[in-house]
C-alpha cells in the first residue's frame, strides 16, 4: 500500500530538514546559504509588487518570504504557485535564444518551493520545482519534476547522517558478484577504480580508499540542487537530486536521479531525448542521447552514451564511446570504441584504446555455476564480429579477435598477436605480432588518432598511446621466452598447451617471423627513446650523452593503472604511503599520478636503455658510438618498413577488385573514398620518416659517431 502523508498546507517549503539534523545555532538555510554564491543582495517585495504579482495570477503562502533583487521585475513573474522561501534575482524585459529555443526573461507557469534563482532566467511551465539553487541566464521549459531531497547525495556513494548502509551505491565492478565493488564519487578516476578495485586482498588499503571518499563530502542533511549559469533544460520528466554544471544542455530525458553532471563553458555536457540515468557521475564534455540507460556508473570526461546503449555498473574512461549494445559491470580504461549495434561487455577489464566489433559477446558465464567471472583484456584490445568469449580469461596488449564461438577460456601472453579459432580443425590459432606483418596501417593509425581525440582539458593521469611503450615491451620480453622454448615445424609452426582450458591443440603460427619482429621491435624502441633523449637536450659529445643515461640491472616491471603506465615498485609505496597515511586523500593520490606522469620520461627512458642493451646482450661499456651509429641506422631502416607497411596494407583496400567493383572508374572510386596519394595520414607518416633521417643525419654528425 502506498503511505500518503498529510501535513497542512502551510507547512509547505518548509522544514526541508529535520531539526535533529540541524547544528545548534543554525537554521534550515544555513547550507542553502552557504551553497549560494551567486552575490546577489536580496531585498523584500515592497507592496506595489506583490499588488503586480497577484494582478499576474501567483501565490504565495507568505509573501515576507519571497525576497528578490534591486533590479527585480515583478511584470515578469506570472502564473507561479510560490511556497516557502524564494529568492530571485534580476529580472528584465528581454528574451534568451539558444538553439531557436527563444524564452522571455521570467518565472511563468510554474509551481516553485524553496528555490534560490540567479539574474535574468527562464523558467516556463515547471510543474514542480523545489529546492534548487538556479545560477544565471538559465533557461527551463516544459520539465514535469525538478525537485532535491534532504538526503540528495548527487551520485556520490556516501550516507548521510542517519542513513543504513544498505542504501549506499556501490558500483559492482569486473566482476558481477560485488567482490570487487568500488563507490563512486565526483572525480573519480580510471587509475583509482582500478586500485580499488585490484587489491582486494589487502583489507587496510581498501578501507582507506572508503575513508577518503566519505572524507569528500559531510553527512549533513539539506544540501540543496544546484544549476549552474547558462545551462539550459527543456521538455524533460524527471530531474531529481541532480547537481548541474553551467553550460550543460539537457533536452526530452525521461529520468535523471542522484547525478553530478560536470560541465563548463568549455567542456559543455549534453543529455538528449529518451535518456533514463540514475546513480552515478558525468564528466565535463560527455554526451548521453537517443535512449541511453546508465544506472550506477561513472562517464569520465569527453565520453558518449549513445543510439540506446546501457551502462550498468561500470566505469568508462575518457574520450570512449559507447552505442547500440550493453556494458555491465565493467571498469574500461580511456579510449574505448563500442558502437555497432547488439555487442555485449560483461564483467571485464579493459585497459583502454580498444575497439569492439558488431555482435562480441565478451563475457559468458555460462561455463560457470555462479555469475562471478571476469576478464582482463590488455590496452590495444580489438574482438570481432561476433566474436564469443568465456569467462574467465586474459589477454596480453594488442590482441584482435577473428570473427567466431571460442568454446573455452583462453590465456593469451603474447602481444600484438591474432587469436582464431580454426573450427574445420577444432585448433585454436594465435599468430605473435601479427599487427606488424599485415596491418600496420590500422596500428600506426589508431596510437596516432587516440592522442589526436585526447579533448582532457585537465590530464592529472598521463595516457600512454604508443604501441611501443614499457608495458608492450615487457611482454613482448615475455612473449619471446616463450617462442623461444618451441620448436616450430618447416612451416613455422608449433603447438603449445596452457592457453585454452580444453584438450584440443593450440598452434602459434609464423614463429621465426614473430621472434624476429619482437627483437627489432624492442631494439627499435629502445633507439626512438634514445633519439627523443637527445631531441629533447644539448650534449657536448657521445660521452655526455652516455653518461645522462641509466641501464639498471634489471628491467623494471610497469603496471597499467587506468591508462597510466607506472612502475611496479612505485605503486607498492604509494599502497604503503596510503596506509601509513602519509597520503590522506583521493587529491594526494592524484598529485602522485600527476608526479609519476612528470617522471614518465625520463622512467621510460631508463626501461628503454636498459632493454636496449639486453636484447642486444651488452652492456653499457659495450655502447659505443660506432654502434649507436650501427643502431640509429637500423631504426631508419625499421622506420622505413614500418612506413611501407602503413602504406601497403591500406593499398590493399585500394587493389582489392571486390572493393572496387562497386565504381565504374578510377576517377569514381577516387572521388568517394579519396586518393591513396593523398591520404593524410600517410603522408604524415612518411613526413616523420623525412624528419627522422635529417634527425639521425644531424645526431651522426654533430656527436662525431664513427
Amino acid at each position: 500500500m502506498n503511505i500518503i502523508q498529510k501535513h497542512p498546507v502551510n507547512n509547505l517549503g518548509y522544514n526541508f530538514v529535520a531539526p535533529q539534523f540541524i547544528p545548534k545555532g543554525k537554521d534550515e538555510y544555513y547550507l542553502r546559504n552557504e551553497q549560494n554564491s551567486n552575490g546577489i543582495s536580496y531585498r523584500k517585495l515592497i507592496a506595489q509588487e506583490i499588488e503586480i504579482l497577484v494582478r499576474n495570477r501567483n501565490t504565495s503562502d507568505d509573501w515576507n518570504n519571497i525576497l528578490v533583487s534591486s533590479s527585480f521585475n515583478a511584470e515578469l513573474v506570472k502564473n507561479c504557485k510560490f511556497f516557502g522561501l524564494v529568492r530571485i534575482g534580476k529580472l528584465e524585459s528581454l528574451y534568451l535564444e539558444f538553439h531557436n529555443l527563444r524564452m522571455p526573461v521570467g518565472l511563468y507557469n510554474s509551481t516553485i518551493i524553496s528555490c534560490d534563482f540567479g539574474d535574468n532566467v527562464c523558467v516556463d511551465n515547471v510543474n514542480y520545482l523545489s529546492h534548487y539553487i538556479i545560477g544565471n541566464e538559465v533557461m527551463i521549459a516544459n520539465v514535469n519534476e525538478l525537485a532535491t531531497t534532504d538526503k540528495a547525495k548527487f551520485g556520490n556513494g556516501i550516507l548521510k547522517e542517519g542513513e543504513l548502509e544498505r542504501v549506499r551505491v556501490w558500483l559492482e565492478l569486473c566482476n558481477e558478484n560485488g567482490g570487487r565493488s568500488v563507490l563512486p564519487f565526483d572525480g573519480m578516476l580510471a587509475g583509482d577504480a582500478w586500485l580499488w578495485s585490484k587489491y582486494r586482498d589487502d583489507e587496510a588499503l581498501l578501507n582507506k580508499f572508503k575513508e577518503f571518499t566519505e572524507n569528500i563530502f559531510d553527512k549533513q542533511h539539506g544540501h540543496y540542487g544546484k544549476i549552474g549559469d547558462r545551462t539550459v533544460i527543456k521538455n524533460c520528466k524527471i530531474i531529481k537530486d541532480v547537481l548541474v554544471g553551467s553550460d550543460a544542455y539537457f533536452k526530452g530525458a525521461n529520468k535523471l536521479k542522484n547525478l553530478t553532471v560536470n560541465s563548463d563553458e568549455n567542456r559543455t555536457s549534453q543529455i538528449g531525448e529518451g535518456c533514463e540515468i540514475v546513480n552515478g557521475i558525468v564528466g565535463y564534455g560527455c554526451r548521453i542521447f537517443y535512449g541511453a540507460k546508465a544506472v550506477r556508473f561513472v562517464m569520465s570526461s569527453h565520453s558518449q552514451l549513445k543510439y540506446g546503449a546501457r551502462l550498468i555498473n561500470s566505469f568508462l574512461g575518457n574520450n570512449s564511446t559507447i552505442s547500440c549494445c550493453e556494458v555491465l559491470n565493467s571498469l574500461i580504461f580511456p579510449a574505448h570504441e563500442q558502437h555497432h549495434n547488439n555487442s555485449f561487455l560483461c564483467a571485464a577489464v579493459v585497459m583502454g584504446q580498444s575497439n569492439m566489433a558488431a555482435g562480441a559477446t565478451i563475457g559468458s558465464n555460462h561455463n560457470s555455476r555462479a555469475a562471478d567471472g571476469e576478464i582482463i583484456a590488455g590496452r590495444g584490445f580489438w574482438p570481432g564480429l561476433c566474436v564469443s568469449l568465456k569467462h574467465n580469461s586474459k589477454f596480453a596488449s594488442f590482441s584482435i579477435i577473428a570473427k567466431g564461438d571460442f568454446p573455452a577460456e583462453l590465456n593469451i601472453p603474447v602481444p600484438f598477436s591474432l587469436i582464431s579459432n580454426d573450427v574445420a580443425n577444432d585448433t585454436l590459432q594465435v599468430m605473435p605480432a601479427y599487427w606488424f606483418m599485415y596491418n600496420m596501417y590500422a596500428l600506426a593509425r589508431n596510437a596516432h588518432k587516440y592522442v589526436d581525440r585526447d579533448r582532457r582539458t585537465e590530464k592529472i593521469q598521463h595516457i600512454e598511446y604508443d604501441y611501443l611503450a614499457p608495458d608492450t615491451v615487457n611482454e613482448i620480453f615475455d612473449g619471446l621466452k616463450i617462442l623461444d622454448s618451441l620448436q616450430p615445424d618447416a612451416e613455422g609452426n608449433a603447438e603449445i598447451t596452457g592457453w585454452e582450458n580444453t584438450h584440443r591443440k593450440t598452434k602459434v603460427l609464423k614463429i621465426p617471423q614473430a621472434v624476429l619482429l619482437y627483437k627489432e621491435l624492442i631494439q627499435h624502441y629502445g633507439v626512438m627513446e634514445l633519439l627523443l633523449h637527445l631531441q629533447q637536450n644539448k650534449f657536448a659529445d657521445f660521452d655526455a650523452f652516455k653518461k645522462s643515461l641509466s641501464a639498471k640491472i634489471e628491467r623494471s616491471q610497469w603496471l597499467n593503472i587506468g591508462g597510466q603506465l607506472i612502475q611496479k615498485t612505485a605503486i607498492e609505496t604509494v599502497k604503503r604511503n596510503i596506509k601509513s597515511g602519509k597520503v590522506k586523500s583521493w587529491d594526494q593520490l592524484h598529485d602522485f599520478y600527476r608526479q609519476q606522469g612528470v617522471a614518465y620520461i625520463n622512467d621510460k627512458l631508463n626501461h628503454a636503455y636498459t632493454s636496449l642493451l639486453e636484447i642486444l646482450h651488452i652492456t653499457p661499456k659495450q655502447f659505443t658510438p660506432a654502434l649507436f651509429k650501427q643502431l640509429l641506422q637500423q631504426a631508419l631502416v625499421t622506420k622505413e618498413w614500418m612506413c611501407k607497411g602503413i602504406y601497403d596494407s591500406r593499398a590493399k583496400d585500394y587493389g582489392n577488385p571486390f572493393k572496387k567493383m562497386v565504381y565504374d572508374t578510377n576517377e569514381e572510386m577516387n572521388n568517394v573514398v579519396g586518393r591513396l596519394e593523398d591520404n593524410s595520414f600517410i603522408q604524415h607518416q612518411l613526413g616523420e620518416l623525412d624528419e627522422m633521417k635529417k634527425l639521425v643525419k644531424s645526431v651522426v654528425r654533430k656527436m662525431k659517431l664513427a
